[in-house]
């Protein structure tokens, strides 16, 4: 019987790739595989121009328990024009030498609030993987910087024929009670439908991303032990 490492994905703000603008930051309602695998980076240690491929070996299916409400914040950005910047300068004098002259825009970014997954990861290495996320090298967030977990992810290795049976034995944080999943993507397996999402990683360090296909499912995954 496969192994699954599972754990769970808590916090109180989020937010999820999507295509990105310069004026929009939108946000998916579940964490995508680049989101799961950089977690799973940073507890190993592994800086962006780092070592990957074991990561990327890795099978994914993550459960919705509560996908949280939209929340949308702002930033008011300035930019120069290149016609008044100077190399080398600093942002602060470039701006300082623009004056008014800098260009003023507002920039928006979508967040989910209060949001609750469970997370199956299949292939090699889990038992590092699992050690790694209990005691994290870099500090873990939920798709951005400002955006701490809220509880512990709880990670274990359980065998099971299908990550929505190994995703039963979850340790939900204790709020969740009584909380069940009924939607899981997944890297692969049966799907009800397909959808496309772009977040297979092709360069961390531009942030460029290829789209893949996730096979979408009903579930009815219901832990009964509390974290």
């Amino acid at each position: 019987m496969p192994e699954h490492l599972i754990f769970t994905l808590s916090a109180a703000f989020a937010g999820f790739g999507d295509v990105a603008g310069h004026e929009r930051r939108g946000s998916w309602t579940w964490p995508g595989r680049s989101a799961v695998l950089g977690l799973l980076a940073a507890a190993q240690g592994i800086r962006r121009d780092g070592d990957f491929a074991a990561l990327d070996a890795l099978r994914l299916a993550v459960a919705v328990f509560d996908t949280g409400a939209a929340l949308r914040d702002y930033h008011t950005v300035q930019t120069v024009p290149s016609a008044v910047i100077k190399r080398p300068q600093s942002r602060p004098a470039a701006l300082r030498r623009a004056g008014k002259n800098a260009n003023t825009t507002i920039s928006h970014r979508d967040y989910r609030a209060g949001v609750l997954y469970g997370v199956a990861v299949a292939g090699p290495g889990l038992p590092a993987l699992a050690a790694a996320l209990e005691a994290p090298a870099f500090h873990l967030y939920l798709g951005r910087k400002a955006c701490p977990l809220n509880a512990p992810l709880a990670p274990r290795i359980v065998a099971a024929e299908t990550p929505e049976a190994a995703l039963c034995h979850l340790r939900l944080p204790p709020w969740a009670e009584g909380l069940t999943a009924q939607t899981l993507y997944a890297d692969d397996g049966p799907a009800e439908r397909v959808e496309t999402r772009h977040d297979a990683p092709l360069d961390r360090r531009l942030w460029h991303f290829a789209p893949r296909a996730v096979a979408v499912r009903s579930v009815h995954i219901a832990p009964k032990e509390a974290a």
